[in-house]
């Protein structure tokens, strides 16, 4: 992927302020995930709430629904991912399936399209977390600058998420 200009990644960003301006939450997520595909490029880009108490989650927006749906709630287990995202409230780069197959249980449904890297950034309101953001591409596409601007992104997003949150109670 060549990097993207100057004037794109300003675009991008705009594209995303302008849409929180607009205060659609839906409207928002599709430029968050245009600004993302633009700038770091993704094959999956999800979004996934945690619901109060911290013991379940629920996606609320993917760009494969067959795959990964809106549907249920599903309880967060102990698991070294949920401790660093979930508990920690650290990103997470998955650089090759390996770090795949440790970070998920779905790792098989996730190498099966193709899927192979991954990214999870925490949106965090005043030290509680909302929720992540997602994207997956292939082996290899992601690196620690590639995480470093996806990160950038989720203050955009602690509004709606806390909106989705209080949908969903």
């Amino acid at each position: 992927m060549t990097p993207p200009s100057a004037q794109a990644q300003l675009d991008a960003f705009d594209t995303v302020a302008k849409a929180l301006a607009e205060g659609d939450r839906h409207h928002l997520y599709e430029a968050v995930e245009d600004a993302l595909q633009t700038l770091v490029g993704h094959k999956l880009f999800t979004l996934l709430m945690v619901l109060p108490g911290a013991k379940e989650v629920q996606r609320f927006y993917s760009t494969n629904v067959e795959a990964y749906p809106l549907t249920g709630k599903k309880t967060m287990g102990d698991t070294p991912w949920g401790d660093l995202v979930i508990r920690q409230h650290k990103p997470f780069l998955g650089r090759n399936r390996a770090d795949i197959e440790w970070a998920f249980f779905d790792h098989e449904l996730i190498a099966s399209l193709g899927l192979g890297s991954a990214i999870n950034v925490p949106v965090i309101r005043h030290g509680e977390l909302l929720g992540t953001l997602a994207l997956l591409h292939a082996e290899g596409h992601f690196d620690d600058a590639k995480l470093a601007i996806a990160s950038r992104f989720a203050p955009y997003l602690v509004d709606a998420f806390a909106t989705e949150i209080e949908a969903a109670q």
